[in-house]
């Protein structure tokens, strides 16, 4: 009796475990479903924050909050994804969320940052960084690490060019924009009878430098430019009269410059005191758009051209533009410029693939990259759209356009067919201003 009622109790006893374990096991499994759905996905943002770009980086972060913003919140009078939403749709609304990091303008730094971002604070993703150096080494630990990387902003030619897994570029390369300056020449030289024969090439010495200056000197070449010089300077310089007299003696009708900030100020104010003024002098972007080139220079910096991806006249053809310029220009004090444009779209671009991707597995976000196709209807810049080939990861769309400065204001100039105003030319010499 003892016995049987033994047996009895022990089958019951493992029946009630048994049943324990299943209720629990099917409770752990729905727990685990209801958390694989973030309330916040966190994004790392590598971008300098201190020495000579602090502003800018400070400006970088400001446009992707107000980007983050406009995906997180409702704003029904812009007419961009997600703005009359709030939050990733297909993730239940989730919020975005930045983990900043600064690189300090050093590759090495950059390269550990990342590092840190992934391990340490468990970024689903990584973007950056405005140095094409830096960029080449975060991108290096993103791509060893199999977490997506996407650059809207560093221009080096060779980025996309490593085979790299992980690694998008939502912006155009240096060689875009540098085929766009010399179609520019040809204009002036058509359209403006200036007589454009010779180029000097000027850059400082980083990789963004050397990069566009063996770009300037294929495109010149095959143009049937002259190149009377090429000054390849240390960045950060501190004086470049040396520099200025060389250039001046070498008497270019025209003087490309690849410089960031303190350096294209620098050099613009030596050329005023040294009296240089060659027919054009054409930047490629960096320092030249900064908000620093014009609050520092005021009308010294004005006639000179740039290429660019953006200028505030674009609003005529989207006015929304000006709405999110307005919101921009409260939260810093300065517009929108082709920099800050970049990032702002290429924040735009992230959610759309984590939204799509309904996940933020790096594996999920990286697939739905390759699947990117946003029409230009959605963006801000003057672009067919985005969508990146499949072997590159280069947005096929991204293209530059030619800007000139007048009255510390940078307005389209070329191509043509969206130009705001016709060039400024013959440009005036510093003793005509």
């Amino acid at each position: 009796m003892c016995k049987v009622k033994l047996d009895v109790f022990s089958k019951a006893t493992i029946f009630l475990l048994a049943l324990i374990f299943t209720v629990g096991l099917v409770t752990s499994n729905v727990a685990l479903s209801a958390s694989e759905v973030p309330n916040t996905v966190k994004i790392g943002l590598v971008y300098p924050m201190s020495g000579p770009a602090a502003k800018t980086g400070s400006d970088y972060i400001a446009v992707y909050e107000l980007a983050r913003d406009i995906v997180n919140g409702k704003y029904p009078n812009i007419d961009l994804p997600f703005a009359k939403t709030g939050g990733l749709t297909n993730l239940k609304g989730a919020k975005i969320e930045f983990e900043v990091a600064d690189h300090k303008g050093s590759p090495e730094v950059g390269l550990a940052e990342t590092e840190r971002l992934i391990t340490d604070k468990n970024v689903v993703a990584v973007m950056g960084a405005h140095y094409s150096a830096v960029t080449k080494t975060a991108s290096s630990a993103a791509e060893r690490m199999k977490i997506p990387f996407l650059c809207p902003d560093s221009t080096a030619k060779s980025l996309t060019e490593r085979g790299f897994e992980w690694f998008f570029r939502s912006g155009p390369s240096d060689a875009t924009f540098i085929a766009d300056t010399f179609e520019f020449i040809s204009e002036l030289n058509k359209s403006y009878n200036a007589g454009i024969k010779s180029v000097a090439i000027l850059s400082e010495d980083t990789e963004f430098g050397s990069l566009v200056t063996e770009l300037e000197k294929e495109e010149a070449k095959k143009g049937g430019y002259q190149v009377t010089l090429v000054i390849t300077y240390p960045a950060n310089s501190a004086n470049v009269v040396g520099e200025v007299i060389k250039l001046k003696n070498s008497k270019p009708d025209v003087v490309l410059m690849a410089s960031y900030t303190s350096d294209a100020i620098l050099f613009m104010k030596t050329f005023k005191e040294l009296g240089f003024m060659p027919k054009a002098i054409i930047g490629q972007r960096a320092g030249f758009i900064a908000p620093e080139f014009f609050t520092s220079l005021r009308t010294i910096g004005d006639y000179v051209f740039t290429t660019n991806l953006f200028a505030l006249d674009l609003s005529k053809a989207k006015p929304m533009i000006n709405e999110i310029n307005g919101l921009f220009k409260k939260k810093t004090g300065s517009d929108l410029t082709g920099d800050y444009v970049r990032a702002f779209t290429g924040l735009f671009v992230m959610a759309d693939a984590i939204n799509r991707a309904g996940s933020t597995k790096p594996e999920d976000i990286k697939k739905a990259l390759l699947e990117t196709n946003i029409t230009g209807e959605k963006l801000i810049v003057p672009w067919k759209g985005i969508r990146f080939d499949p072997k590159t990861h280069q947005n096929i769309y991204a293209t530059g356009i030619v800007t000139q400065a007048i009255g510390g204001k940078y307005f389209t100039v070329f191509p043509q067919s969206i130009a705001a105003q016709k060039v400024t030319w013959p440009i005036p010499g510093w003793d005509k201003r």
